[in-house]
């Protein structure tokens, strides 16, 4: 009987040996925070939240952490705060993510961040880093994405960096780098985009050569030939002349003889032109595909394989020769001649903007009469899909699913739009734009696409390119787009998201409900009918606040004038707990105003109602 006592005893024991384990690593990470915190002057305290007193700094605003409440993720981009950088960083070891870029942090680049070697994404990019890059940078192995442009670091570009395998975004432009390239290991495969704006750098990733070194071998010159006069010409040039023309004839009859073979089929049929691949264009890691491979791969573009249509073309399930599943997708406005070299640096520009929630763009391929992108399938769909066109297997999005789309997919939007230059405005965000990885994250799609398609244009495009629900008044009005517009269409999706409706359906009228999603969704909430708004398929699963703080963001993202719309990254702060309430009781506010404004008499030529502009004020709950 002594026995089970025992036993009980040294499980109790074991248990609080593990959880003063745990409790020490959590406790070491949350005073190496801390140490960040007490660093850096925090103007607008965004880092208010971090409480040392608390067991460990899972709970803090802007810090994320895995299932064993280890440090993992830490987003402080665009925060405004100032002040050097702490060693002890360096001893947040499962750290995958270190997100400081847009602010005025100093100094040096701590050493120390080469201890965290789970890291994956550097992003340092628009601070005042001064002095050189570390070497124990090149420690870190699982490295994919290294930016630290926009500083004033100084110094020699560090060749333990070409160590690093798994790189695939460098960005070391605009600081003050000198000495010679690295142009091994994964160097070999970036740009000199890469390097840009570096005076002093050289070298073969570079335009400029070192000094010594012999000069980069220029193109060959274009020598037009000589046109012969037809006055004196001689009998020689004359018998040239027919001998080349018959042999013109002679390669032009079968030429002749298999363009009407070709119209009498009715299918689409694609040849590789073969200057196309030669000389190879490399954009970074993009990979270049000739036209072939893409036959091959989507069945010739069967429309078996037809994963969707929109504004930009279809685009195709395809199966690589390697077995990696992509989606091709097939631009397809007719191309006029001369576009080549914008249409390759739109692409490289697209490719550029890397992001976990943005679908990366894996290659391209083109020809002189076809553009077609590639990217990575993705298995789950889009978020229009699950909500509305789910399988009979398929099992409905939780309600902690849709928060995290609705975070990941702002935090993509925020990216393009203060991180990427020049920005990115994307002109279509929609659920059915918002794909779903294996794991269930957020990845915008189809975003520079509205630029790509108008690179043949030399005048600001005005066309509206969008989706009906999804369009901001002002872009539809005036064509004129900006960062705002976008938020107004994520602002839709978050309505998509919480209703499981469309943002446009001409079946609520069966039940004399408005078409506009948002105007339904106003509706049911003037009437406090918030139960009726969420979408059946969540049974009840659902915490109602957190329901009515989404829909408070939603309806912040839809005002009509874009001027009192929030920026993006001010939508990722405000999901994350920071400033919704703040924001919400200044709209109230406003609105209180507005609806007295909207109580006087109409002017007779007002005769256009424009339903995304009036908002009414709307029976939610107070600040949270």
């Amino acid at each position: 009987m002594a026995a089970v006592p025992l036993r009980w005893w040294w499980a109790a024991a074991l248990l609080s040996v593990v959880l003063s384990v745990s409790r020490v690593v959590a406790n070491t990470e949350g005073d190496a925070l801390y140490s960040l915190r007490q660093s850096l002057k925090d103007t607008n305290n965004v880092l208010q939240s971090w409480d040392p007193t608390l067991v460990n700094p899972c709970t803090w605003f802007h810090v994320t952490c895995n299932t064993d409440n280890s440090v993992i993720r830490l987003d402080l981009g665009n925060a405004q705060l100032s002040g050097p950088l702490v060693p002890q960083l360096g001893q947040l070891k499962n750290m995958q993510y270190l997100e400081l870029y847009s602010n005025n942090i100093s100094g040096p680049i701590p050493p120390e961040l080469g201890n965290l070697t789970n890291l994956v994404s550097l992003d340092l990019y628009l601070n005042n880093f001064t002095g050189g890059i570390p070497d124990t940078l090149g420690q870190l192995s699982k490295l994919r994405f290294l930016r630290l442009n926009n500083n004033s670091l100084t110094g020699q570009i560090p060749k333990t960096l070409t160590s690093i395998t798994t790189l695939q975004v460098l960005d070391l432009s605009n600081n003050n780098l000198s000495g010679e390239v690295p142009s091994t290991g994964s160097f070999s495969l970036f740009t000199p985009i890469s390097f840009a704006n570096n005076p002093n750098l050289c070298g073969p990733g570079t335009t400029k050569p070192c000094p010594g070194a012999p000069p980069f071998s220029p193109p060959p010159p274009y020598n037009p030939p000589t046109p012969t006069s037809s006055k004196g010409a001689s009998s020689t040039g004359a018998i040239a002349g027919g001998a080349a023309a018959g042999a013109a004839l002679l390669f032009a009859i079968p030429a002749i003889a298999f363009a009407l073979w070709r119209r009498r089929k009715p299918e689409e049929h694609f040849f590789d032109v073969p200057a196309e691949e030669d000389p190879e264009v490399h954009l970074g890691q993009l990979k270049r595909f000739s036209l072939r491979e893409l036959q091959v791969a989507t069945d010739s573009f069967s429309n078996r394989n037809v994963l969707g249509r929109g504004g930009f073309g279809k685009v195709y399930k395809g199966r690589l020769t390697d077995g990696s599943l992509v989606a091709v997708k097939r631009l397809k406005e007719e191309r006029t001649p001369g576009g080549e070299l914008q249409f390759q640096t739109e692409v490289e520009l697209i490719s550029m903007a890397v992001h976990r929630n943005l679908l990366r763009l894996r290659g391209f391929c083109m020809t002189p009469t076809e553009r077609l992108l590639v990217y990575p399938y993705m298995a789950n769909g889009s978020v229009a899909s699950r909500l509305r066109e789910r399988g009979p297997n398929d099992l409905p999005l939780e309600w902690e699913t849709r928060a995290r789309i609705a975070l990941g997919s702002a935090r993509g939007l925020s990216y393009l739009h203060d991180h990427c230059d020049p920005k990115i405005i994307h002109r279509d965000v929609k659920a059915a734009n918002i794909l779903l990885d294996e794991s269930f994250e957020a990845v915008v799609g189809d975003f520079g696409l509205a630029k790509l398609m108008d690179y043949k244009d030399t005048h600001v495009t005005t066309a509206v390119r969008g989706t009906i629900g999804h369009i901001a008044p002002e872009y539809l009005s005036t064509g004129k787009s900006s960062e705002k517009t976008d938020v107004f269409g994520y602002g839709i999706m978050l309505l998509e998201l919480i209703t499981g409706q469309r943002a446009f359906d001409l079946a609520r009228l069966a039940n004399d409900d408005d078409v506009m999603l948002l105007d339904w969704v106003k509706g049911l909430l003037k009437e406090r009918k918030l139960e009726q708004l969420v979408d059946p398929d969540l049974q009840g699963g659902y915490e109602e606040h957190e329901v009515e703080a989404l829909i408070q963001v939603a309806l912040l993202c839809t005002q009509g004038s874009p001027m009192e719309r929030p920026k993006m990254s001010e939508v990722v702060r405000m999901l994350e707990g920071d400033g919704l309430a703040e924001r919400w009781e200044e709209w109230q506010k406003v609105e209180v105003i507005r609806q007295e404004a909207e109580r006087a008499p109409r002017q007779p030529n007002d005769w256009i109602v424009d339903s995304t502009y009036n908002l009414n004020a709307v029976e939610l709950s107070g600040p949270r």
